[in-house]
């Protein structure tokens, strides 16, 4: 008795087996690391390629008289300002703002009583942004632009203080898109706008392709299933999400890129570039 005692105390006393470790986080580092160490590069140069300033139909996305032209680094695959509807006086958040060419155009359009905040998370980007900003100043005479560090999983912004949320071509570079999705959530007023221009995919990448480097530096890697992307929003509580302009990856358009130029008969059809809207519901 005594014996059986003490081997069901011993039983109830031994070390439970720690749990195995998650390796996302550091999965994610990783990614980030690669995605900044490329977009560094592209700042440094001003000239980069996640969509090479054209959709993937070859769809151009340069913007015929910006304010500031050498804000225009073709790393778009949309014209998310072109769809927000903005007002004089509205507050806009642009994600991964890059060399500032959409946070110009939005600043444009809200005026002087306005504000526009980028958040970038490369320090070689935000200081091309802020040395852009004053070009913008020189050029139109506002001072309505903000650049702010941070990562868009983790939003340098008050909750409910934006109007209009808007990015090109930078959330498919995110490891995790529900918990972007979320942050633009919370920093979104009631009833406030969630414009993007991103890459989705049509079809599975094949398991190589997932894993190269460039093509993640090209937005191609990391995207998500169309089904899936469009999912995440509403997963993190908005109300739908409509898609407003929709164009299929081409392999000429693939050949033209140099990080894709590879891949090109692969990515034919695979990825579209598209631009979506959705709302935050009213309070």
């Amino acid at each position: 008795m005594a014996t059986a005692k003490r081997a069901r105390r011993t039983a109830t006393t031994r070390p439970k087996k720690p749990a195995a470790r998650r390796k996302i986080p550091g999965a994610a580092r990783d990614i980030r690391a690669r995605v900044q160490d490329a977009y560094a590069v592209v700042a440094q140069r001003q000239g980069g390629c996640c969509g090479c300033g054209g959709g993937g139909d070859g769809t151009p996305y340069a913007v015929a008289g910006h304010p500031v032209p050498e804000a225009e680094m073709g790393l778009s695959c949309g014209t998310p300002v072109a769809f927000t509807m903005l007002k004089a006086g509205n507050v806009v958040l642009d994600l991964g703002s890059g060399g500032g060419k959409d946070a110009f155009l939005a600043a444009q359009k809200v005026g002087p009583r306005g504000r526009v905040i980028g958040v970038d998370m490369t320090p070689e980007m935000l200081d091309l942004a802020r040395r852009n900003a004053g070009a913008f100043h020189e050029r139109t005479g506002l001072e309505n632009v903000e650049f702010r560090k941070g990562y868009i999983e983790k939003l340098p912004v008050e909750s409910a203080s934006v109007d209009v949320a808007i990015s090109n071509c930078v959330i498919n570079l995110s490891p995790d898109k529900v918990k972007v999705f979320q942050e633009i959530h919370r920093v979104l007023k009631p009833g406030g706008r969630m414009v993007v221009s991103d890459i989705v995919l049509n079809r599975p990448l094949p398991a190589k392709a997932r894993k190269d480097a460039g093509l993640y530096a090209a937005c191609i890697a990391g995207a998500l299933l169309r089904p899936k992307y469009l999912a995440s929003i509403r997963q993190a509580g908005f109300a739908a999400a409509d898609v407003l302009s929709d164009h299929v990856y081409a392999a000429p358009a693939a050949g033209n890129d140099p990080i894709t130029s590879g891949a090109a008969r692969g990515l034919a059809g695979v990825a579209s570039s598209i631009t979506v809207v959705a709302r935050k519901r009213e309070a």
